[in-house]
């Protein structure tokens, strides 16, 4: 773009240099000193609008050298830039459309707002694949900037929900601004993948999160309850609120995650205390919930079994939590 702003003003600059020679040789009107311009550095040669004297024909040539030298390297400059814009703009497009061919236990972010840039960020930091669908040019944008992947369109459109890989995806995160389209996303996404892990935004509102839940959301939240009761938290239990802020974002180095426990792992049906879980990787199983159940185990006895398809919730550095998930 800047180097079509340069050429153009160096083709104004050509322009107006000729027009106002010839007006100044050759005593002709704007108009015939713009033509003569124009017929003179694109070597077009139609006849002559005025009279040319030898101090004219010596401006022509001038101007033929000058002139013609300019305006190809305008030229040549606004179609490297034309093409060079489109060849990678096309080249991009081909290039995330076959990671989006590949992607799969992704995430899909519906809606690139205030929420949805937020909920990216987070997926990034921590290393999650996701892909953002969205439909204003100007989040385009950032999302290009940024080298997220991204579907443009309608969130609620089945053929943008495919091309974002809905059917290969872990879960779907709902968080455009209007509840209705929250719903016709949700309804759509479990249309096209019953066992997928929809999660939709709830603007508070009677009835809203009940239509959401309806439509098959598997957890509804409203922003504006869990802002206000955090808000509220701090005030009543800031120091609670300060310990989990630290070990959910790790500032303290610690970290909350939960690790599903798999058929493989080698402390399948051993007890805490003989998993090796606190002494081996020193980390603390803060809560289990067992597979199938909705009620969750919390702070397990050093008796408790470990299950295949446990959730284990564990607080402790970042690198053993690592650790003891490559192990599994």
């Amino acid at each position: 773009m800047q180097n079509i702003k340069l050429a153009g003003l160096i083709l104004l600059s050509i322009l107006l240099f000729g027009t106002f020679g010839y007006m100044g040789i050759t005593g002709s009107s704007f108009l015939d000193g713009l033509y003569m311009t124009v017929i003179t550095i694109t070597t077009v040669g139609f006849q002559e609008a005025v009279p040319l004297g030898p101090g004219g024909k010596i401006f022509t040539m001038g101007l033929v050298f000058v002139g013609v030298s300019f305006v190809l390297y305008v030229f040549g400059k606004v179609t490297e830039t034309v093409v060079e814009g489109g060849l990678q703009k096309a080249l991009g497009r081909i290039n995330m459309d076959k990671k989006l061919a590949k992607i799969k236990d992704h995430y899909i972010v519906c809606g690139y707002g205030r929420i949805g840039q937020v909920i990216s960020q987070s997926l990034y930091d921590d290393h999650r694949d996701f892909v953002v669908v969205e439909n204003n040019p100007e989040e385009i944008k950032t999302l290009t900037s940024l080298g997220y992947l991204f579907v443009e369109g309608e969130a609620s459109n089945d053929e943008v929900l495919i091309k974002a890989g809905i059917k290969r995806a872990k879960g779907l995160i709902a968080v455009v601004s209007s509840d209705a389209e929250n719903v016709y996303i949700t309804m759509s996404a479990k249309d096209l993948n019953h066992d997928l892990f929809v999660m939709g935004r709830s603007s508070g509102k009677k009835g809203a999160d009940t239509k959401l839940l309806r439509a098959g959301a598997d957890k509804v939240i409203s922003p504006y309850f869990i802002g206000a009761r955090q808000m509220a938290n701090m005030v009543l239990r800031p120091t609670v609120i300060d310990f989990l802020d630290l070990t959910v974002h790790g500032s303290l180095g610690l970290r909350l995650e939960e690790l599903v426990v798999p058929e493989s792992a080698s402390f399948i049906d051993m007890t805490l205390m003989d998993s090796g879980i606190r002494k081996k990787y020193d980390l603390i199983v803060v809560a289990i919930k067992r597979q199938g159940e909705k009620e969750m185990l919390f702070n397990p006895s050093h008796l408790t079994l470990i299950k295949p398809g446990d959730i284990i919730i564990v607080l402790g550095e970042y690198e053993n939590i690592k650790r003891l998930e490559k192990d599994f």
